[in-house]
């Protein structure tokens, strides 16, 4: 394995003490952007099995957002019933520091990128994951603030269409929200595997959608996708701004609707469609990600079949800005925030 070394930093020829301490995103409260806070912990160390990440780049996501309100009030049994008890942040793009002595798969200096989830803590300088999680080196020619985001858009879209909904060639797929995090995904995902692609974004990301691969793009403004003719093996509400009944109108025969977005209603019609022709589906995909995922998205990335979106990039001081602008609900891409 290529070991990809950073430059070293100007040193003082004075002794400086090894930092104890790193910086850290919390949220004491659920709240609005107010409630978020950068603070001092202390630095963690590495276990035998473990790597130490130098975190380079992390995002912030629409996930943080429900994380960081605890809306819906579903998102508070993976958060804290009554206040956020896990540092916020599930994704990183950085460098390996230490590894523990047990470590086979990577190198001190290795470029990588991945999930923290379940446990979080990926708005931070410094974290602790290990050696099988779902970690990456970071493929050739890519910067880590192109790999940051690969984690929640990715990773998520892939889950939905292959895992849950089964996309098959040849199927018509409608992605709701495809020029967000997710959807930028999802749609070049449902190209891969060789689906009729319509996208629904508004007027300005409408050349984007396209470019990402999608056969045809409905401008929201000037049309609802609920209302037209066609029907879909699959609709992908990759911001959760529909519904199934809604939605159940354009649905093909045996056709699946699939939600990042949970709510007792959702839930609710999982159960009651289980074993009908039209389906609901909701999944934590956060709960589901896996190494050979990562892997297949890096190798999609390597081959040019999928391309990074990037929307901003704000630095760690300005993170609360950052949640402030994901929260407006416009943003293409990820919103990616540096830590150096």
């Amino acid at each position: 394995m290529a070991i990809h070394r950073r430059q070293p930093e100007e040193t003082s020829d004075e002794w400086q003490p090894e930092r104890t301490t790193t910086k850290a995103v919390v949220y004491p409260n659920y709240g609005s952007s107010d409630v978020v806070r950068t603070t001092e912990v202390e630095k963690p160390t590495p276990g035998d099995d473990e790597l130490l990440i130098r975190v380079h780049e992390t995002v912030v996501t629409q996930a943080d957002m429900h994380f960081r309100t605890g809306t819906p009030l579903v998102a508070r049994l993976f958060a804290g019933i009554r206040r956020p008890k896990k540092r916020p942040g599930g994704e990183f793009a950085g460098g390996i520091e230490a590894v523990g002595k047990d470590v086979t798969l990577f190198e001190t200096g290795d470029r990588v990128f991945g999930s923290t989830v379940p446990g979080m803590g990926g708005h931070a300088e410094y974290v602790c994951l290990p050696e099988d999680g779902v970690i990456a080196t970071i493929p050739a020619g890519m910067t880590d603030e192109d790999t940051a985001g690969v984690c929640d858009g990715g990773l998520t879209a892939l889950y939905f269409l292959r895992d849950k909904a089964n996309i098959q060639r040849g199927q018509r797929v409608l992605i709701n929200g495809a020029s967000g995090s997710v959807g930028s995904y999802a749609v070049q995902l449902a190209d891969y595997f060789g689906a009729h692609v319509t996208g629904v974004c508004s007027t300005a990301n409408v050349e984007l959608v396209r470019s990402l691969g999608a056969d045809e793009v409905i401008d929201y403004t000037e049309a609802e996708f609920t209302e037209r003719a066609e029907t879909y093996d699959i609709v992908f509400d990759a911001v959760g701004k529909s519904s199934f009944s809604r939605c159940k109108r354009v649905l093909a025969p045996k056709g699946v609707y699939l939600t990042t977005v949970a709510s007792p209603t959702v839930l609710l019609q999982m159960t009651w469609t289980m074993r009908r022709g039209k389906r609901a589906i909701f999944a934590a995909a956060g709960l589901h990600q896996r190494t050979d995922d990562l892997l297949f998205l890096r190798e999609r990335i390597e081959t040019g079949e999928i391309t990074a979106v990037v929307d901003r990039r704000y630095p760690f001081e300005e993170i609360a800005e950052a949640h402030r602008y994901v929260e407006g609900e416009h943003k293409k891409g990820a919103v990616v925030i540096a830590l150096e």
